[in-house]
């Protein structure tokens, strides 16, 4: 197995194109005030010994040291032991409740932003874990499959919005059932749907969902964000106004703390009310931990044998032979003319 441990050194590779273009500029350069100097041909016979054909040599070998600089900077390594490891891991499937009314910032920033920063500071403290995320509406989508690149959770996770779904609504079953189907194949492993809503469920079915996925081994935890008391919606056409229904009132959105509550209890998981404090993430972390983390066997090279010696050695036969090559014409390539100018 073949690795950098420091790729980014490669980018000094685009210097190349920079040295060759400044000697192609040198030469023409050098040509040009020759000509200008006096007859071309008359300015070869006073210097018979120069040698085009050496120079680029010398330039080919100095490209070539540069890029094998930049291998070595970069530290090519071998893999020189394949072991097979195994490492304990659970399944996640986080389903966000991306309706309108998650705008409401009874919860700060608002409802959505906090749940983005659970899910983040979730995946923070995951290593060998699987995790994916559904966002739901009235409709529900997958938005990441089950993976564990954490850094591309992450990168979805921030374009999470209301826009995401034109159609307005809370369908929690049609996001659980989703989730349902999401998990990999795998048995012995802990699998469990964390669900963020503020429990506006307009669809039903939540809760036949819930109990399906328990009956299948999935434990359903739920995130209730938002207060009771309820918030107004914040309009996206205008600053500091706030969505109204038909008869002009302003919408006031309340967690639904009673369909939570629910969800959890027929999903055999956890419930529990996100406010303006980290406890609601603390019982969510715990409960996690309980769940059973099944062996993982994955193949990996153990160890690496550092390769830069021999691209050392090589950069120092190349220095060599550039500095061994003079500039001075030999008697085999006398024929070719450095000052020959394209008219």
């Amino acid at each position: 197995m073949f690795r950098f441990e420091e790729p980014t050194y490669l980018y000094l590779l685009i210097l190349l194109p920079l040295i060759l273009g400044f000697y192609v500029y040198a030469i023409y350069r050098k040509k040009k005030a020759i000509k200008e100097f006096g007859d071309p041909e008359l300015m070869e016979a006073l210097m018979p010994d120069a040698s085009l054909s050496r120079l680029r040599i010398k330039m080919i070998l100095m490209l070539v040291v540069v890029v094998l600089f930049a291998l070595l900077l970069a530290r090519p390594q071998f893999g020189s032991k394949l072991e097979t490891v195994k490492r304990e891991g659970i399944e996640l499937i986080i389903a966000m409740d991306i309706s309108n009314s998650m705008l409401a910032r009874d919860i700060q920033p608002s409802r959505l932003d906090k749940a983005k920063r659970i899910v983040a500071q979730l995946c923070d403290k995951m290593e060998d874990d699987k995790i994916g995320i559904i966002v739901f509406a009235g409709d529900a989508y997958t938005q990441l499959p089950i993976t564990s690149d954490y850094i591309s959770a992450k990168m979805f996770l921030e374009t999470v919005s209301p826009s995401l779904i034109s159609k307005q609504g809370t369908s929690i079953g049609a996001a659980i059932n989703l989730a349902n189907n999401s998990f990999t194949p795998r048995e012995g492993v802990g699998k469990a749907i964390i669900i963020i809503t503020d429990g506006e469920n307009h669809e039903g079915g939540a809760e036949e969902a819930a109990k399906k996925a328990s009956d299948n081994g999935i434990q359903v935890n739920v995130l209730g964000i938002g207060s009771p008391e309820g918030a107004p919606i914040p309009s996206e056409d205008a600053e500091n106004q706030y969505r109204k229904d038909r008869e002009g009132n302003i919408v006031i959105t309340r967690l639904n703390e009673q369909m939570c509550q629910d969800i959890a209890r027929l999903g055999n998981g956890m419930y529990a009310r996100v406010d303006n404090t980290n406890a609601a993430q603390k019982a969510l972390e715990k409960e996690i931990d309980k769940l059973a983390k099944a062996d993982i066997e994955t193949k990996v090279y153990t160890a690496y044998n550092e390769q830069f010696q021999a691209v050392a050695w090589l950069i120092l036969i190349f220095l060599v032979l550039e500095m061994l090559i003079l500039e001075r014409k030999n008697p085999l390539f006398k024929n070719i003319n450095l000052f020959s100018v394209k008219h």
